[in-house]
């Protein structure tokens, strides 16, 4: 066994137990830096009530609490399924080297996990999305951006 199938077992592994112990749905992932597994996570959506808890963003959540970082640029993500609009967008905010994942989104969607829909939505004008994403406030809101750009001693990321 490849080092990476080693923890890719164990994203499958935490997806299994979490099935099992109805935290959320059957998904899990481990994040790696050095050969050594920093952040563990599994889905939680319906044990938290939370439609975030995504395998990927609590494992993300436990590798940066560990790390005292915000960014994984040194590691490895393994997660049991390909990751989801909102995780794959977590994954960029936090740059991992690679990602590894072993089922499909088609996968999921064969058990009740179609995330089709969402990726549709983001290539179709905001203005026509099945959610209404309306514009309001910006004068007011401007403002604080222009503040932020002139901030000095802000954390870039």
């Amino acid at each position: 066994m490849t080092r990476e199938e080693k923890f890719m077992m164990e994203a499958i592994a935490l997806s299994k137990n979490g099935m099992a112990n109805n935290e959320g749905g059957p998904f899990g992932c481990v994040i790696v830096k050095d050969d050594e597994i920093v952040g563990r996570g599994s889905n939680k959506v319906s044990s938290t009530n939370d439609p975030t808890a995504h395998a990927e963003i609590t494992a993300i959540r436990n590798a940066c609490e560990n790390l005292q970082t915000f960014q994984l640029s040194d590691c490895e993500i393994y997660t049991s399924c390909e990751p989801c609009p909102m995780c794959l967008g977590a994954i960029y905010w936090a740059r991992p080297k690679v990602v590894y994942y072993a089922n499909t989104r088609q996968d999921a969607a064969e058990i009740g996990f179609d995330d089709s829909m969402i990726y549709e939505e983001m290539s179709v004008a905001i203005e026509d999305r099945k959610i209404p994403i309306l514009p309001i406030g910006r004068a007011e809101a401007l403002p604080v951006f222009a503040a932020w750009k002139e901030k000095g001693d802000k954390t870039l990321y």
